[in-house]
């Protein structure tokens, strides 16, 4: 299973954009996560999806952040919106096998290889 995120780059503090995880193969029987990891830090949750649906997010990005699924095209989304210089980060999305979603990197099997978001103030 491979994983391609993309839809970084840079943007002003308020603005948004969105991310994008195309998975190799078909995804919906997964759980997917969104993670991030500023420099000097560790990486962090940011929001997954369960194969049913189900969301769960970080507590930093909660009301400005939206994960999405299209299993159709085995793609989960991310989109951010009133985005904070604190939201620049390494942002890497993850395949899980169970059932409800983690917010530990380690329930998360494969790994994609991040996409650089830049929030300038």
């Amino acid at each position: 299973v491979q994983l391609q995120a993309s839809g970084g780059g840079m943007v002003q503090a308020g603005g948004s954009l969105r991310l994008s995880c195309a998975a190799s193969g078909r995804i919906f029987s997964d759980t997917m996560a969104w993670f991030r990891q500023a420099q000097g830090k560790e990486r962090e949750f940011v929001a997954g999806i369960s194969r049913s649906g189900n969301t769960l997010y970080a507590e930093s990005v909660k009301g400005r952040f939206t994960i999405s699924r299209d299993n159709a095209k085995y793609t989960v989304y991310l989109q951010m919106n009133s985005l904070e210089s604190e939201d620049t980060a390494v942002y890497y999305c993850a395949k899980g096998s169970g059932f409800f979603v983690r917010m530990v990197s380690g329930a998360y099997e494969y790994w994609g290889r991040g996409t650089q978001v830049t929030v300038s103030s």
